[in-house]
This record gives C-alpha cells, sequence and structure tokens, in this order.
C-alpha cells in the first residue's frame, strides 16, 4: 500500500486548493460574498472552501476560476485536477472503522510533510514503534478492544511507517524523554526489542534522535508532548499538532507556531546531542538486561 500513498491524501489537497482560491479572490479584489453569489453559495460557504474543510464541486471551481479571471489554461487544469483529487479517497480508508476523524487530518498531513519535529514524554513515537510496542500501546486505550481491531489498528501503524522509507521520505527529529525508555510498555522483552530498534533507527540519514535526561531537571517543553510539520508547499503553514485523549489540537496561527517552535528549539539544545544518543539508548538496554527496569 505504501506505493500507493498520494503523498498527502485529501486533507493536504483541500488546503492547497483552498489557498489558491483565496490568493486568486484577494487578487481580484473580491469579497467572499461575492465570490458566493457565483457559486450559488454562503459567505460561509467560501470561507470554510478557502480554509480547506469542505470538499470541492468542479463546477463550483471553474465557475470561480472564471471570475477570478484564470484564463492560462494549464493553471485552470492543474487547480481542477488539483481540487478532484481533494475528493478522492485518501490511503488510510481501508483503516477508517477504528479510526477517529480528529485523527484522520493528521495521517494526510504527515504523509505531505517534509519535516516531522516531535517531542514525546510518555511513548516512543508512532512512526518509530515496533509491532509488539504499538500493540501494547494500543492496548492501553482500547483494553476492551476485540482481537482484530487490535490487528487493525497496529496494521495502520505498521503502514505509517512506511512513509520513513520512501525515496522523499521526511526527515524526522524526535526528542524522547528518558521516562519514554525507562517505562516497560508491554513488559521488558517488548520494551528491549524497541530500545534495539531505536539504536538502529539511529543510523537512518532521515531520522535525527535525542533523549532528555532524567539529570536535565525542567526543560522547554514541561507542558507536554507535540509535533510539528512541516510541508514543501509554499502555500500551507507549518502546524502543532497535540493529541488529547479524545481529541487533538491542530494550530496554525504564526504565533502559535512561533511559540512552539522556539520551545522545540530549546529541546533540541538542552536534550543530550544525537550523536550521543546510540550510548545512552545502549546503557539503558544493558540496565534492562540487568534488571533494573
Amino acid at each position: 500500500m505504501a506505493e500507493e500513498h498520494d503523498g498527502g491524501g485529501s486533507t493536504v489537497r483541500r488546503l492547497q486548493v483552498g489557498a489558491h482560491l483565496r490568493a486568486l479572490r484577494l487578487s481580484r479584489g473580491l469579497s467572499r460574498e461575492q465570490a458566493g453569489y457565483v457559486i450559488r453559495a454562503s459567505e460561509s460557504k467560501i470561507s470554510r472552501m478557502e480554509l480547506g474543510r469542505v470538499g470541492f464541486k468542479e463546477r463550483d471551481i471553474v465557475d470561480l476560476l472564471k471570475l477570478y479571471g484564470v484564463v492560462d489554461q494549464a493553471e485552470h487544469d492543474r487547480l481542477v485536477a488539483l481540487a478532484r483529487e481533494a475528493n478522492a479517497p485518501s490511503w488510510w480508508q481501508a483503516y477508517g472503522d477504528v479510526l477517529d476523524t480528529w485523527f484522520q487530518n493528521y495521517l494526510d498531513l504527515e504523509q505531505a510533510a517534509e519535516l516531522i519535529r516531535t517531542y514525546e514524554v510518555q511513548f516512543v513515537p508512532g512512526l518509530l514503534q515496533t509491532d509488539a510496542y504499538a500493540r501494547a500501546v494500543i492496548r492501553l486505550g482500547h483494553g476492551s478492544a476485540r482481537p482484530e481491531e487490535i490487528d487493525l489498528r497496529a496494521g495502520l501503524r505498521m503502514e505509517r511507517k512506511k512513509l520513513l522509507d520512501r525515496p522523499d521520505a521526511p526527515r524526522l527529529w524526535a526528542v524522547l524523554d528518558e521516562a519514554v525508555l525507562r517505562r516497560p510498555i508491554g513488559g521488558r522483552e517488548v520494551l528491549r526489542e524497541q530500545i534495539a530498534t531505536l539504536i538502529e533507527v539511529c543510523e537512518s540519514p532521515s531520522v535525527r534522535l535525542q533523549i532528555m535526561p532524567f539529570q536535565s531537571g525542567g526543560h522547554a517543553a514541561a507542558g507536554g508532548a507535540f509535533s510539528i510539520l512541516r510541508f514543501p508547499h509554499e502555500e500551507l503553514p507549518d502546524v502543532v499538532y497535540i493529541e488529547h485523549l479524545t481529541s487533538a489540537l491542530y494550530l496554525d496561527k504564526r504565533e502559535e507556531v512561533d511559540h512552539y517552535a522556539a520551545a522545540i528549539g530549546r529541546l533540541f539544545i538542552e536534550a543530550e546531542p544525537p550523536a550521543e544518543t546510540p550510548k545512552l539508548l545502549t546503557h539503558i538496554l544493558s540496565e534492562l538486561d540487568a534488571g533494573r527496569i
């Protein structure tokens, strides 16, 4: 399935189309109300379209492009094609039965990112989890789930990991609190396999892994885990993703993103250097083998 991933999916395509439509409207000095009149829609619908929160009717796109004076046929065809792609199913549709709606957008954004910066305080990041570790994490949150549901959720997580094997894989820069590596999720053998896998991951040119040791005391991101995604599309701003127990928060306002970017920047400085990570992981592994974890 990895070869079929579309580099972002419907969420990113909607954001791209919406951003283009807004830029075109503003360049013509038209209000949302004026644009809505042409396609027999309300001002709020134009707003939702421009924010990428709804799908697109091809007729609406064609009428808006005419209103906005897009006469270049190649540009016209490109935007219409993008709108069609925005309405196409995303790669994760096969897992829809076990996917929360608030997480679906993240999967599209993750596939489209060129840089993912993340800080974790409880679990190994999903993109770096082993199958056994992932299943243990899933059971914590879905203790009453049937075995086939656990299999499907774990399969989704393993499918996500293929992102890092793509020729155009995004760079993943992760900081893990030391507690993540000492919490025996799934038992000591599961944790051992996970830490051994992280040691191997350190060799990947697309992954930079750092550890925030206990001895560092307080640090810049004491508030909890978060991720920042950056995209290779000029019209798409960075997005901060913060996951809660039953929902998630997506932030893209400049001042909010800048606050989190500054926090993770300080984490990169305060955590142990990436070159030290294999040694630290090996030390924790030896403690695990000696029964001290």
